[in-house]
């Protein structure tokens, strides 16, 4: 235990405070328990008479970091980390302590939280280094970056504490990394609140602008909501869809915010500010369930998106629809399972069925039991909701033709490839157009002829796509197709096509190719092959 007078804590007093936290666990063992009542306990003791900005004790942050874990999902072992994560920075507390009293794998996740808040942030272009260091003990375990958003998260609900001076530049490295970051991992909810809180500070007059527009709309936005509620309701429920639940959001203003910045300002060409979310039993309920919004209300067309058939590039799964909603006005309908809903949530994508193996809870290899999803890496960290898919009915949808795209982008420890591959270019002098391009920018789905899925950045060409299937396809590419339609080689994809790359052993690359490649796996290739032909 850390070197202080422990009597001054009663034993009730040490594992009270413990309880809020296990309340949330899902079902923990007498060993869980124990071990989240052991680390609040020695955190408490740790951290006695120091103060936050606020006033409050520093205990508070602990837990309030400790119950966002374990809201999401977490396991003990992650929680524990939590609760001492600053124990060793700010405490002085020896992490040869943390090992013998709590074992080398929640010393290794607290040494990790501990790097990562050394990092000081001074904006993505000039200064990386920190991005460096954090990716690379990311590399290692993903719960420390999971811990370090949550730590984050409830520093900026009490960002207000904070000195003015300070404030701007915490929020900025929120919204560019930390909520980058989050809506990587597919961790939608984190990152909503992530944006919102940061927007605030950030960029204040653009804040207040945002939140007039979306205030002065309020009251008719909700009835119009609560209007369409009721009638979906009854729609369902006369069709025979008894499982359901719907509500209601409004844009996140960071999010709306962004959307209006494309949309020339005009609040009236953003057609999803409102929003109705529609959580059935089964992928057959959702497309069902499509049919007969679209017999309740006009869909207005082109704006029907089926993220079911083709998942975006972080694991999100939903059907989408906008349409008029006879008042005069413009809703977006979310039609998803209650599995794709939690991982919309909370990041855990899946592109299989609820058959698969249960992970054990200290599971974090990421080893592949039989097919696994793009996400399986952050499902074996999560219990609460493995258990719960688990346990959950088998979709028994058997049309081949609503079958989930299974895009295969896995490194070998069963992270993302995305955050496998960065994690080996930390060293490279264009570490810097790495991370624009790999975390930084949106990414879109292609597929091979074959049906083969490829995750790419945004503005990715036919280049991109051959490098990113092998290095000789790129390497003499020679012409491209798209969609049955032949275009130049330096034509930027869409999300959803169809890609086919003519090759020929005489054709090289050029130096134009570095003038509109997107990866850096392509303008790595492509030079090899110049400095070759010198």
């Amino acid at each position: 235990m850390p070197e202080k007078n422990t009597s001054q804590l009663s034993n009730t007093a040490k594992t009270s405070g413990a309880k809020s936290i296990i309340a949330l666990m899902r079902e923990p063992t007498a060993a869980d328990k124990a071990l989240v009542e052991k680390a609040y306990a020695f955190a408490a003791t740790a951290h006695e008479g120091h103060k936050r900005l606020s006033g409050e004790p520093y205990l508070t942050h602990l837990v309030a970091t400790a119950e966002d874990l374990a809201r999401i999902g977490m396991g003990a072992k992650t929680i524990a980390a939590g609760l001492l994560h600053d124990c060793v920075e700010d405490m002085g507390v020896g992490l040869d302590t943390i090992e013998k009293e709590f074992g080398k794998e929640i010393a290794f996740l607290v040494d990790g939280v501990t790097k990562l808040g050394k990092l000081k942030y001074h904006g993505t272009t000039r200064h990386v280094e920190s991005l460096r260091k954090l990716l690379v003990a990311t590399s290692q375990d993903v719960r420390v970056l999971i811990i370090k958003l949550m730590d984050r998260l409830h520093n900026m609900r009490t960002l207000k504490y904070v000195r003015p001076e300070k404030r701007q530049r915490i929020a900025l490295e929120t919204l560019e990394i930390h909520a980058a970051i989050a809506h990587r991992l597919g961790m939608g909810v984190v990152r909503r609140e992530l944006e919102d809180l940061a927007f605030e500070y950030a960029y204040p007059k653009e804040f207040a602008e945002t939140k007039k527009l979306v205030t002065e709309r309020e009251k008719e936005t909700q009835k119009r909501l609560d209007d369409m509620t009721r009638k979906l309701k009854r729609g369902l429920a006369e069709a025979g869809i008894t499982h359901f639940e719907i509500d209601s959001r409004v844009k996140g203003l960071y999010s709306l915010w962004q959307k209006l910045k494309r949309k020339g300002g005009e609040v009236e060409n953003v057609h999803d500010v409102a929003a109705l979310r529609v959580v059935v039993d089964s992928i057959a309920d959702c497309y069902h369930t499509l049919g007969i919004v679209h017999g309740l209300w006009q869909p207005i067309p082109n704006r029907i998106k089926d993220y079911i058939r083709v998942p975006k590039p972080n694991g999100y799964q939903s059907l989408h629809t906008t349409v008029f909603s006879g008042d005069g006005g413009i809703v977006e309908i979310q039609i998803r399972t209650s599995q794709m809903h939690d991982e919309a949530l909370f990041g855990v994508a899946s592109h299989v069925s609820y058959k698969e193996k249960t992970p054990s809870r200290d599971d974090i290899s990421g080893a592949e039991s039989g097919k696994q999803s793009s996400f399986d890496w952050v499902r074996s960290l999560m219990p609460r909701i493995a258990r719960k898919n688990a346990a959950s009915k088998v979709d028994t949808l058997s049309t081949k033709a609503l079958t989930p795209r299974k895009p295969n982008y896995h490194g070998q420890k069963g992270e993302p490839e995305w955050l496998a591959e960065l994690t080996e270019h930390t060293e490279d002098p264009d570490f810097e157009t790495v991370i624009k391009t790999d975390i930084f920018s949106h990414r879109i789905f292609v597929f091979t002829p074959k049906g083969d899925t490829i995750d790419l950045p945004q503005g990715s060409t036919p280049i991109d796509l051959a490098y990113a299937v092998h290095s000789d396809i790129g390497d003499h590419a020679f012409g491209a197709k798209v969609n049955g339609k032949m275009v130049p080689l330096s034509s930027e994809l869409e999300n959803g096509d169809i890609v086919e790359i003519e090759t020929k052993r005489s054709a090289h690359p050029t130096t134009k190719w570095l003038n509109f490649v997107k990866t850096t796996m392509a303008r790595r290739h492509i030079r090899t092959v110049l400095e070759k032909n010198k």
